[in-house]
């Protein structure tokens, strides 16, 4: 019997008997590629359950305690993942071309393979470019096999001949099935690579790290369902031009999905920044207005970082919002704001934000940093470089409270900053060695901000 062709939406898996120009179920335009269904022989053999291989276990009897977390040698990739790999799990890493997926990974192999013996799968690259990025980062290579294939018959083959503590595949769109037709990095081999490599790992409980492709708006490339399959997917970011790179979880079945890692690209590999604070406020310009420093906390872990905007008149009949590291919506109500509440004429300016050393933050809380750096630099006054800036904004103009307030002022002291504007209305108490000012909404803040400074616009 012939098999047929179907046409398969390569980014949700929507399967189509003809080509269509616009999937219909995510609606994306030239996504759908012909694939062959697997032939008939082929889909009874795959139909027929495999004999069972274990018992029902009692939820008591399982025993925790036989398999702990280990550790790679990198405490910012421990830090995401939780504490250290879960023995049996399943990790994705995701993230821009060059980024450094593949040098984290391979620092993360080198690290694993001091407990034991780890295979490092390589489907983009040849075993000398390996060889060279290993030499760079100064690993001797004890432990660590590096293999290079494409076929996940053989890969598997090649994993069931050791004894493994981890396996990483570089990358799972360069893996193929000769149970499909269809081209590598499909759907439908993302997916049946995928699922071989989950079942692998839950049986024989040996962790298993992806490397996968990201689409140009960022996604993870491939089938939705990769990221469901997986235990933990994981998002390495940054821009090529700066040196930080922040490792960001966002899902995670054995920890919090809030931990972020900063890691810093020099010349021998990727470093760890212990202390993100200090870098990035490291290169912050003396005396200059529209540079806010405000404290943000991206799960345990609080950050002071600085704000920077730009406002000057526009020769163009729209003004320009140029926005990097914040949320574009949050400074389009931030800068509403500013002009209902307190008459700013923002509206004839153009506007740039961005967060110095390149990190993405999510959260509200640096959004009276951001309002402020925004009167700082229309009125061009400097804020005082030792005051720390916190709070989110609401649409009347209050200033409302955040969460872990004490955490982000103790790393403000820590650091050695005098002062910090916060929320007014605040449940945490806490003494400390800064002076604490509390503003009820933005005009107070920029009162207390400008009070002292020449051409005060309150």
């Amino acid at each position: 019997m012939k098999s047929r062709a179907v046409y398969v939406c390569q980014e949700c898996g929507y399967q189509a008997p003809k080509w269509l120009g616009r999937c219909p179920d995510c609606g994306q335009w030239n996504t759908l590629v012909e694939e062959r269904q697997i032939s008939p022989e082929r889909q009874d053999h795959k139909l027929r359950p495999p004999p069972a291989s274990e018992s029902p276990v009692l939820l008591g009897d399982i025993d925790l305690a036989r398999y702990p977390r280990l550790a790679t040698g990198i405490a910012e990739l421990d830090r995401v993942l939780g504490g250290g790999v879960v023995p049996g799990s399943v990790v994705l890493v995701g993230g821009d071309p060059g980024i450094g997926k593949s040098t984290l990974l391979l620092q993360a192999a080198g690290g694993l393979a001091r407990q034991g013996t780890v295979l490092y799968v390589t489907g983009e690259e040849s075993l000398e470019q390996v060889r060279g990025r290993g030499d760079r980062l100064g690993l001797r290579g004890e432990g660590l096999l590096l293999l290079y294939e494409t076929c996940l018959q053989r890969v598997l083959e090649r994993i069931q001949e050791r004894q493994l503590s981890a396996i990483v595949i570089d990358s799972i769109q360069t893996l193929y099935s000769l149970d499909l037709d269809s081209a590598p990095g499909s759907v439908s081999q993302v997916r049946e690579s995928a699922a071989h490599l989950v079942e692998l790992a839950k049986k024989s409980r040996v962790p298993v790290f992806l490397i996968g492709h990201v689409t140009k708006d960022g996604s993870l490339a491939g089938p939705r369902v990769l990221e469901h399959m997986v235990d933990t997917v994981l998002y390495f970011e940054g821009d090529k031009t700066h040196l930080f790179r922040v490792l960001r979880a966002v899902k995670n079945r054995f920890g919090s999905t809030n931990e972020v890692g900063i890691f810093e690209m020099v010349s021998g590999g990727l470093r760890e920044v212990l202390n993100p604070s200090v870098a990035f406020l490291a290169e912050r310009p003396a005396g200059a207005s529209g540079s806010v420093v405000t404290a943000s906390v991206e799960g345990s872990r609080p950050l002071l970082l600085e704000i920077q905007a730009l406002v000057s008149p526009t020769n163009t009949a729209v003004p320009r919002r140029a926005v990097t590291g914040v949320d574009p919506q949050r400074v389009a109500i931030l800068i509403a704001v500013l002009e209902k509440r307190l008459g700013y004429p923002l509206q004839g300016s153009d506007i740039f934000i961005n967060v110095a050393g390149g990190l993405r933050v999510e959260e509200p809380g640096v959004d009276l940093g951001v309002a402020m750096a925004l009167c700082s630099s229309f009125h061009d006054l400097e804020i005082d470089p030792h005051t720390v800036v916190l709070g989110e904004v609401g649409l009347a103009g209050e200033v409302r409270a955040v969460t872990q307030l004490q955490t982000r002022l103790r790393e403000a002291e820590k650091l050695g900053f005098q002062r910090a504007v916060i929320p007014a209305r605040h449940p945490e108490e806490g003494v400390f060695s800064l002076e604490v000012r509390e503003a009820r909404t933005v005009k107070e803040a920029t009162e207390m901000l400008f009070q002292n400074s020449k051409g005060n616009p309150g």
